[in-house]
């Protein structure tokens, strides 16, 4: 999935059972009818067909990345969210009381057949899909984008190496609509789709390869037109689509107007004649808009929370946006200075020691955030590691050596390798100083950091703020070598406003925590982690998650911060079936507007 809360309530808890504590519980039944449609708290009314419908984009996000093969710098979720409105993966999450399944009517693909001792993968692609020029939707389209992963993988941001591609033996085509994948090993089934098979996405390979050109150039060729933002709209390229929209407008400041795909063959075609992905600077100014009723779907701010009722009564649902993520403040092990300091276990504690997560959920995110314990959607630990403590760290921090004069910053006195030092790195004087980039345009998120800087200050530890847009932050704090120039450029990250990391439906951290994974934007690498998470992968233990997370929450690889829903929606009432998914795919074509009064206008 991708960056970007992990409050589990209501339905959610289920998630939980199923997907945590259980490690394979994805739904795989029948599923629900091809015309269903899941809708947030409205009923009642006469649908209309057509209109235009405006969806407030998240505070400083702006989609620049189209190409839906992923980019390093350009995982924000709201990028992939529109991409597959365009190009169909295989298999999309979708809540099923209360679980997450990966049988969706809206799949391209029928369910994974697994023989040969889970060493082999069968897949079928549904009947009747076409590309948006008539063209069918084959296996050989799936292929296509196999190959570009395969001889890509270093470009890929959803490469983790030894997975897909590495663990496909053999990609075979059967015929045009099965393929078949032989494996490296055993997998846990579950895992394998839900973490594997959930990347797949058949490519137009008629339209973007018509002359079988080798795989490098193919994807040079197609990065070069996916960083060209401004022609996003007009490019031939990207009009050959398989999803039910296709791109109207595609602006540099960030917004989109998607306009149905009429060749769409799948069971839930637009019903609306517009969808707009509209951004925004900050999130007061969204809220201004919304309030002038400048939005049909967009949120409030956590601190007007006491305000639902007048929105309610302008003619508004409000319904919070759950997500299956996780919230924290990257660290980057690499950088030359900070880096010896954040590569201390008892530095880490400390710092996570001295983060007050239950006060600045309860007052900062006026409740609508919890306090996150580890690496995965739900706290499998009876209780937090590291609750906030400031004694604690202050003890942990003297006894390895740090001392402040006259209150001041905290400098090393007693530099070495020992129990009793302050560790491999760090110099004798050198201060307990460290830099934060984070993202700007949420008033949370910007008090949060505050909150933090203070808590940091009283210890002794002096923490620089520095704030800057979404995709400038998403752009810096990427995997670094320690000799490359941008591994200078940051020494801690903050890009979870709305969820730091969105999961697949199977938790795992293969992406996240593993050595050299794509996301891994800190460079953590442990080999008892490395264990671990491949552990989750090829059994179907259920206790292997838990074992992965309660290690992975001790050795604090990342800061912990609260985790805030999504957004809190606010949704018109004559605005019909939305379907918040807590992946955060987005479905505008089940949209719909009804009757209402004097309805719209």
């Amino acid at each position: 999935m991708g960056l970007r809360s992990t409050r589990i309530r209501g339905p959610l808890a289920g998630l939980v059972a199923a997907l945590v504590l259980g490690g394979t519980g994805l739904a795989t039944g029948c599923g629900p009818r091809a015309d269903r449609i899941t809708d947030v708290g409205a009923t009642g009314g006469t649908r209309v067909e057509g209109g235009t419908a405006t969806m407030a984009l998240p505070p400083a996000a702006t989609p620049n990345w189209i190409f839906p093969i992923g980019a390093p710098g350009y995982l924000a979720t709201y990028n992939s969210s529109i991409q597959s409105l365009l190009y169909l993966p295989l298999y999309q999450p979708e809540q099923k009381g209360d679980e997450l399944s990966l049988d969706s009517p809206r799949n391209l693909a029928e369910q994974p057949r697994y023989s040969d001792g889970n060493k082999t993968v069968t897949v079928t692609l549904k009947q009747g899909y076409r590309w948006s020029d008539g063209k069918p939707v084959t296996t050989r389209d799936v292929e296509f984008w196999f190959d570009l992963i395969k001889h890509n993988k270093a470009e890929w941001g959803g490469y983790s190496p030894k997975l897909l591609p590495d663990n496909v033996k053999r990609f075979q085509t059967l015929d045009d609509r099965t393929f078949r994948l032989r494996l490296d090993r055993a997998y846990n089934p579950a895992w394998f789709t839900a973490n594997q098979l959930l990347y797949f996405t058949p490519l137009p390979r008629h339209a973007w390869n018509p002359d079988d050109e080798d795989p490098k150039k193919v994807f040079a060729r197609l990065t070069q037109h996916a960083k060209k933002l401004s022609a996003f709209a007009t490019d031939p390229l990207w009009k050959t689509v398989n999803g039910p929209w296709k791109i109207r407008q595609w602006a540099t400041s960030g917004q989109v107007a998607l306009e149905p795909n009429t060749r769409y063959s799948g069971p839930d075609r637009p019903h609306l004649d517009r969808v707009v992905f509209k951004p925004f600077t900050t999130a007061d100014s969204e809220f201004n808009v919304l309030r002038s009723g400048g939005v049909d779907y967009g949120y409030i701010p956590p601190s007007v929370m006491a305000q639902s009722k007048k929105f309610q009564e302008m003619g508004y649902r409000v319904d919070p946006w759950e997500g299956w993520a996780i919230t924290y403040l990257v660290l980057n092990f690499n950088h030359p200075t900070a880096g010896p300091l954040l590569r201390q276990t008892y530095l880490r504690q400390a710092l996570q020691l001295l983060i007050d997560q239950r006060a600045i959920s309860k007052v900062i995110w006026h409740g609508s955030a919890d306090p996150t314990r580890g690496p995965v959607p739900a706290s499998l630990l009876a209780k937090d590691p590291y609750p906030y403590d400031p004694a604690a760290a202050k003890r942990l921090l003297a006894a390895h050596g740090w001392k402040a004069r006259d209150g001041g910053t905290l400098r090393c006195v007693r530099p070495g390798t020992g129990g009793d030092a302050c560790g491999k790195g760090i110099e004798e004087g050198q201060p307990l100083k460290l830099s934060l980039l984070s993202q700007s345009g949420s008033t949370e998120s910007s008090n949060q950091m505050q909150e933090i800087k203070s808590s940091y200050d009283k210890a002794g530890i002096t923490l620089d703020v520095r704030q800057q847009p979404l995709n400038t932050v998403l752009g810096t704090t990427v995997p670094c070598e320690r000799t490359e120039p941008l591994c200078k450029a940051w020494q801690l990250g903050f890009f979870g406003t709305a969820g730091s990391w969105y999961f697949p439906p199977d938790p795992s951290g293969e992406q996240l925590f593993a050595t050299g994974a794509p996301s891994n934007m800190g460079n953590w690498s442990d080999p008892r982690t490395d264990e671990l998470i491949k552990d989750t992968e090829y059994s179907g233990d259920p206790a292997a998650m838990r074992r992965y997370g309660e290690y992975v929450a001790r050795k604090v690889p990342v800061l912990w911060t609260p985790n805030p829903a999504y957004q809190v929606s606010v949704i018109r009432n004559d605005l019909r079936g939305v379907d918040q998914n807590p992946t955060l795919s987005l479905a505008p074509q089940d949209w719909y507007f009804v009757k209402k009064g004097a309805g719209r206008k």
